[in-house]
């Protein structure tokens, strides 16, 4: 059996189920797309999640997760004459075959950069987005936007020359901020600052091609580690941690930073 027939009758044998699980499962029939919303994205994070451990099993299941629930959301539309999954799938079928003129058509690119300039100005050109910006959904987590809405003014062409010019401008703005910080009452204008300098950060992380939110994660997931470390020392000299003080502590987290570099 070939990969394509192998995977069409794999996802046949997923939208029979799922039209059993629609018509006998009490649960299953009560979902409507709102109630399913807050499990996507749930559904969402656990992929990432597993896509940062590099745990090929995980997101194997997680990928299957979420298509369980684009089909879901399909034969909930359905119901309703809405749409179907078919007219899902041909719908990104007809937005990537328009989005690549460079595959489908006669243009010519010469880099990744030419090829995401090409796809904005499309959408631009549709009338599916009145605005570059407007295709940022506003409930993304505030880095992830920042990413998103430094990518779409970079593909009209809206960007530093150089890294050298980021890395001025994160220094600027770190300088704005410390000079805030002598203004301890002026709260509103201390977090702009703060959030300016978390902006450039993020364009930082573009041109030195660091994706910020999964370098803050894999900080979080270090600093977890290593704090577990410091937990599990201070019990097994059996102290707790109101009765040690900071440099005490600073000394156990030295330890754990020192047992890491070895391995």
């Amino acid at each position: 059996m070939s990969f394509e027939e192998s995977s069409s009758k794999a996802f046949l044998r997923l939208l029979n189920i799922m039209n059993d699980l629609r018509e006998k499962c009490p649960w299953d029939k009560k979902q409507t797309m709102e109630s399913l919303r807050m499990l996507t994205i749930e559904e969402t994070f656990e992929l990432a999640d597993a896509i940062l451990s590099k745990d090929d099993e995980e997101i194997k299941k997680e990928l299957g997760d979420l298509i369980l629930h684009i089909i879901f959301y399909s034969k909930i539309a359905s119901e309703t004459n809405s749409f179907t999954i078919a007219d899902v799938l041909n719908s990104i079928c007809e937005k990537l075959i328009k989005r690549h003129p460079h595959i489908y058509g006669d243009t010519k690119v010469n880099s990744v950069d030419d090829v995401k300039k090409n796809w904005e100005l499309i959408k631009l050109s549709e009338g599916s987005e009145k605005t570059v910006l407007s295709g940022v959904p506003k409930s993304l987590p505030s880095l992830v936007k920042a990413i998103r809405i430094q990518e779409k003014a970079k593909g009209v062409g809206f960007d530093w020359d150089k890294t050298e010019q980021v890395w001025d401008k994160v220094l600027e703005e770190m300088d704005e901020l410390k000079e805030e910080m002598a203004h301890p009452d002026n709260t509103a204008k201390r977090e702009e600052e703060y959030g300016d300098l978390l902006f450039a950060l993020v364009n930082l992380g573009r041109f030195i091609n660091v994706n910020p939110e999964n370098a803050l994660e894999k900080a979080n997931k270090k600093f977890i580690r290593r704090f577990n470390e410091v937990e599990k020392s201070i019990k097994t000299d059996e102290k707790s941690f109101n009765e040690l003080n900071l440099e005490q502590l600073e000394e156990y987290w030295s330890k754990v930073k020192a047992k890491e570099a070895k391995l």
